[in-house]
């Protein structure tokens, strides 16, 4: 169960109720699961930090494929059930393929990979395992996405790191309508 009660009007600062009124009229209504649930109640960082998830999502250099697999990592890396379930299936779509997703979520060894899935998979556990990417491994990321694209996968390991931890730490309830199975913590 969600450590804070639902977002209202009357919850926010004063100073950001028309953010706030913004939000809701892209939502519909006050999100009750996911990161937005807990950002919204400090509605001008969430349309910032979704400008940041948008352009990540939507103008990065980076294939759909790749992106979803770096939240994949990121998701089992940090134990965060929500981020998994959201992205397992649309990473599937993307190509990532179910034995990478399956193996990914059970720990197991990975089947082999291509590059640039081995790109992204070494880069993400060995930052979330170690704090640092060793030069083999960023050399393998810059030689498959470029400067650009090597940035933006570090981005999007970061931005899915600090939705994990609003996630995890605001303990964020799953929808009801999830479709993939709880990942084994």
């Amino acid at each position: 169960m969600a450590r804070i009660p639902l977002a209202s009007r009357d919850g926010v600062p004063e100073n950001q109720r028309g953010a706030f009124d913004e939000l809701l009229k892209g939502y519909g209504e006050v999100p009750r699961h996911g990161p937005s649930s807990v950002m919204i109640n400090v509605p001008k960082v969430h349309q910032m930090m979704n400008a940041v998830n948008l352009y990540l999502r939507n103008d990065s250099s980076l294939p759909k494929k790749v992106q979803e697999l770096a939240m994949l990592v990121t998701a089992r890396e940090l134990d965060c059930q929500y981020i998994w379930n959201a992205h397992a299936i649309s990473a599937r779509a993307a190509g990532v393929g179910d034995a990478i997703v399956n193996a990914l979520r059970e720990r197991k060894d990975l089947p082999k990979l291509s590059d640039d899935e081995s790109a992204v998979v070494r880069y993400g556990q060995e930052f979330f395992r170690t704090r640092r990417v060793s030069r083999g491994a960023f050399q393998l990321a810059f030689e498959q996405f470029g400067k650009q694209g090597t940035i933006e996968l570090a981005l999007v390991f970061g931005n899915y790191s600090g939705l994990a931890l609003l996630i995890n730490s605001f303990d964020v309830d799953l929808p009801p309508d999830r479709k993939e199975p709880i990942l084994p913590v």
